[in-house]
């Protein structure tokens, strides 16, 4: 991808071994990935960051990932940043939670790691980002071709 920055993700969790996973799976797929444990790192890495992609588990140890991502969107130059929520809970309602605070996906951990980079590469070409990466892409755009392109939030549970 020569002259074409690699997509940029934050991972948002408290569990230390579920953050090194995510992590090391994302980048050894050539996605830039920056990870925070907490409320006030995320915030900070995300005001220095162009970011792409947020991950983040619902449950940070007492913080609501919910809150969390909201907090993300009020600035200005994460307020169209896709955010796909991480989660233990097998509960529906949690799920349904999610989406209607504006997840763009949702996945249930434990997850199959090809289902991630699946869900990552859809999240990265959903409709409402093209605009963005036409002005400052990171991917070709003949990239898109034969991808799967959904609506505004994908309802994918796993």
């Amino acid at each position: 991808m020569k002259g074409l920055s690699q997509p940029v993700i934050l991972v948002i969790d408290t569990d230390s071994l579920s953050l090194a996973t995510t992590t090391a799976l994302l980048s050894g797929q050539g996605f830039i990935t920056h990870s925070a444990t907490d409320r006030v790192s995320a915030l900070a890495l995300a005001d220095k960051l162009n970011l792409d992609l947020v991950i983040c588990d619902v449950n940070l140890n007492g913080d609501d990932g919910v809150d969390v991502c909201l907090a993300l969107r009020k600035q200005v130059h994460c307020h169209d940043v896709p955010v796909m929520f991480l989660s233990v809970s097998q509960l529906p309602s949690v799920a349904s939670r999610m989406f209607d605070n504006g997840a763009a996906l949702f996945l249930k951990k434990p997850f199959v790691p090809a289902i991630l980079i699946d869900l990552v590469e859809k999240a990265l070409w959903m409709p409402h980002l093209i605009k963005s990466h036409i002005h400052r892409p990171h991917l070709p755009m003949h990239a898109t071709q034969d991808r799967d392109v959904r609506g505004a939030a994908a309802e994918v549970v796993y």
